[in-house]
């Protein structure tokens, strides 16, 4: 057994502007290295804040893992688990994860499987995978609404992951509810430890409710932030340790 301390960003992103946010994650990034956290993990569309609609209208703001803008990140020092838009196969944007390792390698990149309603008609589905190793600790991705259908986080359980990691948006509102009750039951459902970072303030039609939070396997809370701003989020998990 082994404790690896994980770090979760919450903050308000800048609307289309990358580099602002790149920016942004890098000095919480370094906050958490310093703080001895071995990654960090950001809300969803952190990249570009959540504009669907402005997104799918400008190629300018779909990133590759070899984006200049975001070398930042690469050199970080610690694992860095960022979501923005990517070119899919088809031509169109995918929600997508891209995850760093700690001497800036690419990890995993990870396509969201599950569109939310006006999402469906801007971007293109992923189709599975979303899970990679470091340091002997097995990690599970889930993007927002993936993280509402059982079989994204199963998969990754069945496959040895310990930790799920959920990079979202929750609004206030009925959002608020379906944070507090839908990542706890994760944690019980795979025995994983669950990490969550959402938004706060503005993203897009909705006001990020915060909250970003920490569970463990029995669904108990680590570790919670509030609502009231940005936030770096600290937890230590006792994990077993795989050689």
């Amino acid at each position: 057994m082994g404790q690896v301390r994980v770090a979760a960003a919450q903050f308000e992103c800048a609307v289309g502007d990358v580099s602002a946010n790149v920016q942004c994650i890098a000095e919480l990034a370094g906050e958490a290295r310093a703080a001895g956290a071995a990654m960090l993990v950001c809300p969803e569309l952190a990249l570009t804040g959540y504009e669907p609609e402005l997104i799918a209208g400008d190629r300018q703001l779909w990133t590759e893992p070899d984006d200049v803008r975001l070398e930042p990140l690469r050199r970080a020092g610690i694992a860095v688990v960022v979501n923005g838009a990517r070119r899919g196969p088809g031509g169109q944007p995918q929600i997508d994860t891209i995850v760093y390792g700690p001497d800036g390698s690419v990890l995993t990149t990870y396509a969201k499987e599950h569109l939310y309603e006006n999402e469906q008609e801007l971007f293109e589905p992923g189709s599975g995978g979303g899970r990679f190793w470091l340091d002997g600790v097995g990690y599970s991705l889930g993007t927002c609404y993936d993280n509402h259908f059982a079989e994204v986080s199963a998969r990754n359980a069945s496959q040895g992951c310990q930790v799920h990691l959920a990079s979202s948006l929750y609004g206030t509102g009925s959002g608020r509810e379906e944070r507090r009750t839908l990542y706890p039951g994760i944690a019980k459902a795979t025995g994983m430890f669950t990490v969550l970072a959402n938004h706060v303030g503005r993203a897009g039609p909705w006001t990020g409710c915060g909250g970003s939070a920490a569970w463990a396997p029995d669904g108990s809370v680590l570790a919670e932030a509030d609502e009231s701003g940005p936030r770096l989020l600290l937890a230590d998990l006792e994990v077993p340790i795989r050689g």
